[in-house]
């Protein structure tokens, strides 16, 4: 990012942008992340627990390593951040401002991290990478995550997956933490769209947050890409391929904590199509002070319906296989035969006008994580 002087940020944002007075997180929570956060937060003693773990958590270490060995986001340091930090609490109306800090990483990355208090921190090469409204998105992106208390989850998952490393000589406890690790990186790609929506609420522009997403994936040539093909890439992602690719795709985004670029571009910009969204920008959303009387067993039937829906309508040949034995369709192991490509093409012809590379299921597919 070019040497700007700080005079030039004195105005930001440049232009007027809708505020949230009263925002709940549930207004732009993914389905299954809300689901999740309802329950936890309906847990008694769930507070009680978390703050005795504390004392196990890394947390102080944390807050004195970013200290001590990064740069904190201040008026006098990177002041066009901390106008963006400020600007981001003020639209989702999030009370006190989180600590921010600048790590000296070529890598771009941005995370909210702690229990007590969130912790916002941003890699130089991401602030290097992006514009001023790209990089509005990513600070709102992690306001959000500090409004809906993602920081507490990301802070244990931090922990639990260097645990696992420290006891991988232990058979049966490294199996169980990585059960619950693998659990959390779930539900955490969930919140990673979540938080994306809280950043498009915040930078209210959504060119803005495609190209932020499509420089992470390709870096720094914004002349050489291109918003629309970019999303045709995740058309292809979820539309292509058998039951094998299926598999490979849950495999592949299994240890990862983010969704892929393409798929978080893609269901961007179908939230941003939703009503929804309008709704939201109108001013008609959920306020915090109603959170308390938010029902679990609501938040779960959403959850549910919302997946059903996915499976029901997604073309994925596994989803499909799924949707079909729910709803009784007959011939199953043929068409897992083809889905998997004739298991060396041995399926004897059977169904013969269906076969063709996988069949009319073999060349479909959207993502299992949406």
């Amino acid at each position: 990012m070019p040497d700007v002087p700080n005079e030039e940020h004195e105005n930001v944002p440049s232009r007027q942008r809708r505020r949230f007075p009263g925002i709940s997180s549930r207004a732009y929570e993914h389905p299954a992340d809300r689901s999740a956060l309802v329950a936890l937060r309906k847990l008694t003693g769930f507070d009680t627990v978390f703050k005795a773990l504390s004392g196990l958590l890394p947390e102080r270490s944390l807050r004195l390593l970013f200290l001590s060995d990064s740069v904190r986001v201040s008026d006098e340091q990177f002041a066009h951040l901390n106008a963006m930090l400020r600007d981001a609490c003020y639209i989702l109306d999030l009370e006190k401002v989180p600590p921010m800090y600048v790590n000296q990483d070529p890598q771009p990355n941005a995370m909210c991290i702690g229990l007590d208090e969130p912790i916002i921190v941003v890699t130089t090469g991401l602030v290097e990478l992006l514009d001023e409204e790209e990089m509005r998105a990513v600070v709102g992106h992690e306001v959000g995550h500090a409004l809906s208390g993602h920081s507490v989850y990301r802070t244990i998952l931090l922990f639990l997956t260097s645990l696992a490393l420290r006891v991988a000589w232990i058979p049966l406890g490294n199996l169980a933490i990585m059960a619950i690790v693998t659990a959390l990186r779930e539900w955490f790609r969930k919140s990673e769209l979540s938080a994306d929506r809280a950043g498009l609420l915040v930078g209210q522009d959504l060119r803005a947050s495609m190209r932020g997403l499509m420089k992470i994936a390709g870096g720094n040539h914004l002349h050489e890409m291109n918003v629309d093909a970019f999303l045709k890439q995740a058309e292809e992602y979820e539309a292509g391929g058998d039951l094998r690719d299926s598999v490979l795709k849950i495999l592949n985004v299994m240890p990862r904590s983010h969704p892929f670029t393409t798929v978080r571009a893609a269901e961007l910009k179908k939230w941003a199509e939703t009503r929804d969204y309008q709704r939201l920008m109108d001013g008609h959303y959920p306020r915090r002070t109603e959170d308390k009387e938010t029902s679990v067993t609501d938040s779960f039937r959403e959850s549910a319906a919302h997946y059903s829906e996915h499976v029901k309508n997604s073309k994925d040949p596994l989803m499909k296989l799924v949707s079909d034995i729910a709803g009784g369709a007959g011939d199953i192991g043929g068409r897992v035969r083809r889905g998997f490509g004739n298991f060396g093409g041995t399926n004897g012809g059977t169904n013969g006008g269906s076969s063709n590379g996988g069949g009319n299921d073999g060349n479909h597919g959207t993502p299992d994580d949406e």
